[in-house]
């Protein structure tokens, strides 16, 4: 979508913090066992689903993985906080995507998110200062609860100019933003 307007309007981007699951544990969970409970999804409706959401990433140039656990994301978006701060923002977000989505890594994991500081070209030691002193968890806990007072209940949400909330994955033409 935009590549569509790039030339008509100037987009600036912001990934803001959200957590599907904020009360689960450090350890976990198995994403069938998750996903049935939460949405009283049959076995069926679960390969559907899951068909659903590898085409869909296939049309956009995405592989998602099997994905057999969900994890706690809440320290992933503290270090994407901080990678915002050194202007690399998207490249943290995109690089614990790859992590998470495709490879099934646990974004919550130190060393995790210590490779994925790497790749994006981030001082490792830092991020490892970042994520052993619970740096930006205040920063962090105020967005979420912001956004989350502003009605944003599901990803992906897209807030536009700060005033128009598009929830959930949109088709445009056969494409899926």
């Amino acid at each position: 979508a935009i590549a569509r307007v790039k030339d008509d309007i100037r987009v600036e981007m912001q990934f803001q913090p959200f957590e599907l699951n904020p009360q689960m544990g450090p350890e976990g969970e198995d994403s069938a066992e998750h996903l049935q409970r939460k949405y009283g999804m049959s076995d069926a409706q679960l390969a559907a689903a899951r068909e659903n959401l590898r085409r869909r990433g296939a049309e956009v140039g995405f592989a998602f993985g099997q994905r057999p656990r969900i994890w706690n994301t809440f320290d992933a978006h503290r270090l994407i906080h901080w990678a915002g701060l050194h202007g690399q923002q998207h490249a943290m977000k995109h690089a614990l995507l790859q992590a998470y989505q495709a490879d099934d890594r646990n974004p919550g994991d130190r060393a995790v998110l210590m490779d994925c500081a790497r790749q994006c070209g981030l001082d490792e030691q830092e991020a490892a200062r970042v994520f052993d002193s619970g740096a930006y968890t205040d920063e962090v806990r105020q967005a979420q609860a912001m956004w989350r007072d502003a009605g944003i209940h599901s990803v992906p949400s897209i807030v536009i100019n700060g005033r128009h909330l598009i929830q959930g994955g949109q088709q445009i033409g056969r494409a899926h933003v």
